[in-house]
């Protein structure tokens, strides 16, 4: 079974943002099983997430359902991230999840990229901004990402916008199959097993003096 995990940053609802991650979703499973792969995807909303978003940031501890959303990105064979443009670049609370995620689960994960605006001018937030970021966190980021305007939802861009993510989507169908079976991380039970092993280090017993 592949996994995909999809992490949408819309902050409205209805979602431009979601509405091109759940067709990007849609996409990426119709090519896997084509060519023969079982898929199962999970959704990964951020918005009903902001203010554990929030704590998290200010004092490093996450709540159970942003733990539950991590668990669906470390168990993922392959992630779709989207987010809306805000001027050239990525939202703050899309920004925000990466950064309060747990070290290393990105780490040769395959990404596909996709954002939203409401201009073509913001469609270089795919190349300035989200490479670089999931670059940086080790992913394996598709060779195609898909920006979508708000121009792109109508009628006469629909088959524009169609072709865009049904070429992505068979991308990146591709970096999953090429790259295999992921190694799946728990980054929960490592940090546990790094603290155990800190705490179980020898040292000076008790009563001794460092020479």
């Amino acid at each position: 079974m592949t996994e995909i995990a999809v992490i949408s940053g819309g902050l409205r609802e209805p979602s431009s943002t979601r509405l091109l991650a759940d067709r990007l979703a849609a996409g990426v499973r119709t090519t896997l099983e084509e060519h023969g792969k079982s898929v199962n995807s999970s959704t990964v909303e951020l918005r009903p997430l902001g203010r554990s978003i929030m704590d998290a940031t200010l004092s490093g501890f996450p709540s159970s359902d942003l733990e539950n959303a991590f668990a669906i990105v470390a168990a993922a064979d392959g992630v779709i991230a989207v987010t809306p443009a805000f001027n050239a670049s990525f939202s703050g609370m899309f920004k925000m999840f990466f950064d309060v995620l747990p070290e290393g689960i990105f780490e040769d994960m395959p990404v596909l990229i996709g954002a939203t605006g409401g201009t073509e001018r913001h469609s270089l937030v795919l190349e300035h901004a989200l490479r670089p970021m999931f670059s940086y966190l080790h992913a394996i980021v598709s060779p195609r990402g898909v920006y979508a305007a708000t121009e792109d939802f109508g009628s006469q861009a629909a088959d524009a916008l169609g072709r865009r993510i049904a070429e992505a989507s068979s991308d990146f169908a591709r970096v999953i199959e090429n790259c295999g079976t992921r190694q799946r991380r728990d980054p929960f039970t490592e940090d546990l097993s790094s603290m155990q092993r800190l705490l179980g280090s020898p040292g000076p017993r008790g009563g001794e003096e460092l020479e």
